[in-house]
């Protein structure tokens, strides 16, 4: 039994989840603590009496804390590696690769620790001197999705603590093993009790809690739109702050004079990698005339060489969906899109075991062709390894069709023009964009966020994240 950590002490929970290998559903990974709207009140308790001392912490405490945690994680990114492929699907390099983004994050945010910033400025009037400072804002609830069980966790929990403030953690239901192995990490940090909880369970029991507790002063969610709109909604009606991360519907735009191999790598890695479980996914490819059959042909021939497999076996490079629930959405999303006159050219079969005979949530990457913008297919987002293609005239029609959407957080394109990768740069509506490069696969040390649709409030990660995990005091002192 994996518990709960509330106040430095960790706690059995009023109920039981069990995670479950989507590689092989008869490995049982743990049971964890489910945890009940007493327990959560007990943890916002817990970091509301903690933070008058950890927010006057000095940087050093913060920098030490932080630096200690990174270099743990990244020493034991085999091991953590393995965990999150077991748990979540996606292939063991990938995941190896999380953790180590996660150490990093933890890392940079011991350094942002030193570098608070500010501004010291003469006032208008005689003799005043203004100074601009940043201070924590007090509690925060963290609620983290599914689809990248370490490294979401970090780029919120990290800066949180960076510039001293306590944190509520709510991790998603599915994976709770990864987001367990970093509170474990965190408990023997030397953060002083009550600074960091843990508190696995439900979003309607514990995500309720920290949404509607008015000593929580701020909730950083990453989740679905519906969820993401309650949290804006709850949020709004006692003034606290917020930030949401959402869903995606991420166009890929391919012109005539592509480089094909660069494209088709892209469009491939962007689309079903991490089982295309990714919010920044390329799940709408829009190809114009002059290369569309070259380049579906192309994709095609990829896809064929894929090796859907148990995520942490050596070669594999697509793992299986995480659970039953979203292998029946990817499932239903494919049936509709050739409901509505789509053409499934490759892929989208359920394979119910892999070569060994291990029962598992395996869906062969699905790419649809023939369709239309205003297809399903194309406005809502899958998440699973599904890709369709739009065909385009001309690059003003496919600029047009990418921001066709009622998304906006990652758009590539790939093009050896100059002059249409910089008109793209600036006129798709989207908050990160890619020339030449997949749409998934961001820096840890760089804003993330989009538009639309898809986000709402400050960015995370980077220097950023002080918009959101800070507040900021004006000053003025008569000499």
């Amino acid at each position: 039994m994996f518990k709960n950590l509330i106040n430095g002490e960790w706690l059995d929970g009023h109920g039981v989840s069990r995670n479950i290998n989507p590689s092989d559903t008869r490995d049982l990974i743990g049971e964890y603590a489910q945890a009940d709207a007493a327990q959560a009140e007990l943890a916002i308790t817990a970091a509301t009496a903690a933070f008058p001392a950890w927010s006057l912490s000095t940087p050093q405490q913060r920098f030490d804390i932080l630096d200690a945690v990174g270099t743990e994680i990244l020493a034991r990114r085999a091991e953590l590696g393995d965990l999150l492929a077991r748990e979540e699907g996606k292939t063991l390099p990938e995941a190896i690769g999380e953790v180590v983004r996660a150490g990093n994050i933890f890392k940079f945010f011991a350094g942002e620790a030193l570098r608070p910033g500010g501004e010291s400025l003469p006032s208008v009037r005689p003799g005043v001197g203004v100074e601009v400072t940043r201070e924590a804002i007090g509690v925060v609830g963290l609620i983290t999705p599914w689809n990248f069980p370490i490294a979401i966790p970090a780029w919120k929990i990290a800066p949180a603590l960076a510039w001293g403030n306590c944190v509520v953690f709510k991790p998603a239901d599915l994976v709770p093993g990864s987001a367990w192995a970093l509170a474990e990490i965190l408990s023997r940090s030397g953060l002083p009790a009550g600074v960091f909880n843990l508190v696995m369970g439900r979003g309607s029991v514990v995500g309720e809690k920290l949404l509607n507790d008015p000593r929580v002063a701020a909730i950083s969610f990453t989740g679905s739109v519906g969820t993401g709109q309650k949290v804006a909604a709850a949020c709004v009606a006692r003034m606290a702050k917020f930030q949401l991360e959402m869903g995606g519907k991420n166009p890929m735009v391919v012109l005539d004079d592509a480089d094909l191999g660069v494209a088709v790598g892209a469009a491939v890695n962007s689309g079903f990698f991490s089982t295309g479980q990714r919010c920044t996914a390329s799940s709408r490819l829009i190809v114009t005339e002059g290369i569309h059959d070259r380049f579906i042909a192309a994709v095609v021939e990829k896809m064929k060489a894929l090796k859907i497999d148990d995520a942490r076996k050596a070669g594999t490079d697509i793992g299986p969906v995480v659970d039953a629930s979203q292998l029946s959405q990817d499932q239903a999303y494919i049936g509709i899109a050739q409901s509505e006159g789509g053409r499934l050219l490759q892929g989208g079969e359920h394979l119910e075991h892999n070569v060994d005979g291990q029962p598992g949530f395996y869906l062969t990457p699905a790419l649809i062709t023939d369709t239309t913008a205003e297809m399903r297919i194309n406005r809502e987002e899958v998440f699973g390894p599904v890709v369709s293609v739009i065909r385009a005239r001309d690059y003003e029609h496919a600029l047009a069709l990418s921001n066709d959407t009622p998304f906006g957080l990652s758009a590539g394109i790939a093009t050896t023009s100059l002059k249409h990768a910089t008109h793209f740069k600036r006129h798709s509506q989207a908050g990160m964009v890619m020339v030449n490069l997949p749409t998934a696969g961001v820096d840890y040390h760089v804003p993330f966020g989009g538009r639309k649709g898809s986000s709402y409030g400050p960015r995370e990660q980077g220097r950023h994240a002080a918009e959101f995990y800070t507040t900021v005091k004006t000053a003025y002192t008569q000499a």
